[in-house]
């Protein structure tokens, strides 16, 4: 009876260790990703039919609907982080392969981000009450963001890392009244201040 771990006279583990797999994998990832994402509604691009490349105003009705919008930097940190997250947790792969764990980590976020559960959070707990979930184009760039960042990482190594991801902390509280670490907070444990704050009140 043949081996079910052998494919083409190859075993499953040799197919792993080829420079293309991490890369095939990544690409149907993130084509499982869009599929999942079309069942839970979300639409391929914004209702307006239009393709921007950037939206600056979080409180629009076409932030989160394009390629890029202030919460994109937010994503780009996520790559920072994940990629010395999996440093130790998986020190046995390959660079490559990282950067795919790091790829789906993002993708099932922005499945998860994009659930009704969220969005009603994200509505009903935070000042984005506004908010409907993400197009399938803002939520590949989001990908795409966190990716970049990881890259990022690898290039700058822990300490430059640690001060670009301080510095767009900062900026986006500067610039937007909210960052990576205050929209973590507002999803666990809403602060009323904190709304308030954003919202001017």
């Amino acid at each position: 009876m043949p081996d079910s771990n052998v494919t083409n006279g190859k075993t499953v583990s040799e197919l792993r260790n080829h420079a293309w797999f991490p890369w095939v994998s990544l690409a149907l990832m993130l084509l499982l990703t869009a599929v999942q994402l079309r069942m839970q509604g979300r639409l391929w691009i914004a209702a307006s039919g239009k393709i921007l490349p950037w939206v600056s105003d979080t409180f629009s009705a076409e932030n989160s609907q394009h390629v890029l919008d202030p919460y994109s930097f937010s994503h780009l940190q996520h790559g920072l982080f994940f990629f010395f997250l999996l440093l130790p947790l998986c020190p046995r792969l390959t660079w490559s392969w990282r950067f795919f764990v790091s790829a789906t980590l993002e993708a099932g976020w922005e499945v998860l981000e994009n659930s009704a559960f969220i969005i009603e959070r994200y509505r009903n707990e935070t000042a984005a009450f506004g908010y409907t979930g993400d197009t399938i184009l803002n939520s590949m760039s989001d990908v795409a963001c966190c990716s970049a960042g990881f890259a990022l990482a690898y290039l700058l190594g822990a300490k430059r890392t640690l001060v670009l991801f301080l510095v767009i902390e900062v900026s986006m509280i500067a610039s937007i009244k909210d960052s990576l670490l205050i929209n973590v907070i507002m999803l666990i444990h809403p602060f009323q201040a904190i709304k308030d704050w954003q919202l001017g009140v």
